[in-house]
């Protein structure tokens, strides 16, 4: 069992020692640097605090940013996205997808929840690079019957074996998945007690064509058929009432806001205020770069708290707030005992430069952190008590690059 001693760090405005045994904190302040290290960080000059989860994207996407932008959310998804993936092979995914972890990894987050194809090849990344993933077996009518019997049996035979990899069941949409489909998924997420993975109530036509189709709205819509409990995270939920926010709530439906993504495609504003107000769990997620067009949650984590104010006032979503959805809410909506940095907590944690220009004075690093800083002031990112990054360098991130290139340059010539 592997150990790391972080010596002389900051933690929550004291100046300590934290020590990591395997993959949790074993001990903080004390005796923590009374016993040798496998591994000894000084921490002189940085401060440790939480790292980031990403409650929604799509890592492979990453082949995709700047392709398509500035155009409405289903014309860009029908006439340019669907189109360019359908070229897609398995290794193309494994190469966007290790370039979307590189990202993640040099601004901080070390779990995302994805929904993609080729499933296999984002877990892979995901084992090779050691980061925590819940990689979404997506589900769409036009997959066929036996591509979508073959995600169910995937489900049920998945080897469980690496503690940092779970599957969800991850239906598309309501307008891409049927409501017999959509009760099968809820089926299966029950009987596997994983998480249901969704986009709801995204825009403003999704919930036209709903009412014209169903009768009624989204979120009640899948209420009424059962779809609607504990289980599942809603990605955007922009487009929703008050009515329909109580009914999340009840449920214990995890909402993941997706600030830039909303803004981009003109989605619409998320009722920040009213969610708050009902005391749903509410997370944060970038999307995918494709509609973003990065996968940085400190600045999702920014824009979140900008918007609410611009849309309430300056006191809605705090900085606290705002980086508990980014951390540990995210950590909570998929199982893990994460996202803050205790004794007996797993592992996770990003040492952060306090002498980076964006970062002083340090009146209030937390303020500082959502507020003023940016990726580059974080030196070392941990997951599961191992070190990612450390100086800002990532193994093999010229590789990686340089497959993306590659890969993209055979659609532009």
């Amino acid at each position: 069992m592997n150990s790391i001693l972080i010596k002389n760090i900051l933690l929550d405005g004291q100046k300590t020692h934290v020590r990591i045994e395997g993959n949790r904190f074993s001990e903080i302040g004390g005796n923590a640097d009374k016993q040798p290290a496998d591994i000894v960080i000084e921490g002189e000059g940085k401060a440790i605090i939480p790292p980031f989860y990403n409650a929604h994207t799509h890592a492979s996407m990453t082949l995709m940013r700047g392709y398509a932008d500035d155009m409405p959310l289903f014309q860009w998804l029908h006439d340019y996205i669907w189109t360019l993936e359908a070229q897609l092979t398995p290794q193309d995914i494994y190469a966007g997808s290790r370039l979307a972890i590189l990202e993640m990894i040099k601004s901080g987050t070390v779990f995302f929840s994805d929904m993609y194809w080729d499933i296999e090849e984002t877990i892979r990344a995901a084992e090779e690079m050691g980061i925590r993933a819940a990689i979404g077996v997506t589900f769409m009518d036009r997959l066929g019957e036996e591509k979508i019997r073959q995600n169910f049996q995937f489900l049920r035979q998945w080897d469980k074996s690496n503690e940092l990899v779970q599957l969800t069941v991850a239906p598309h949409a309501i307008y891409t998945a049927s409501e017999s489909l959509l009760r099968q998924c809820a089926e299966i997420a029950q009987e596997l007690n994983t998480v249901l993975h969704i986009h709801l109530s995204e825009t403003e036509q999704e919930v036209r064509d709903c009412i014209a189709a169903h009768g009624t709205t989204p979120v009640r819509w899948l209420d009424a058929i059962g779809v609607l409990n504990s289980t599942v995270v809603a990605a955007h939920a922009v487009h929703v009432d008050d009515e329909e926010i109580a009914i999340l709530k009840e449920r214990g439906v995890t909402v993941v806001h997706n600030p830039l993504s909303n803004m981009k495609l003109s989605s619409g504003c998320f009722r920040t205020k009213e969610m708050l107000q009902s005391g749903c769990r509410i997370t944060l997620g970038t999307d995918g770069a494709s509609s973003n067009n990065n996968l940085d949650m400190r600045e999702s984590m920014k824009f979140a708290s900008l918007l609410a104010k611009c849309n309430y006032s300056p006191e809605t979503l705090t900085v606290k707030e705002v980086y508990q959805w980014a951390t540990v809410n995210s950590a909570e909506a998929f199982g893990l005992d994460a996202g803050v940095i205790a004794e007996g907590k797993l592992a996770d944690a990003l040492l952060i430069d306090l002498d980076n220009e964006r970062l002083v004075p340090n009146f209030h690093l937390l303020s500082n952190w959502v507020y003023a800083a940016e990726s580059c002031c974080i030196d070392t990112v941990i997951c599961n008590g191992r070190i990612l990054m450390q100086n800002r360098r990532v193994e093999k991130e010229e590789e990686i690059i340089s497959e993306v290139c590659r890969v993209c340059g055979k659609w532009q010539e």
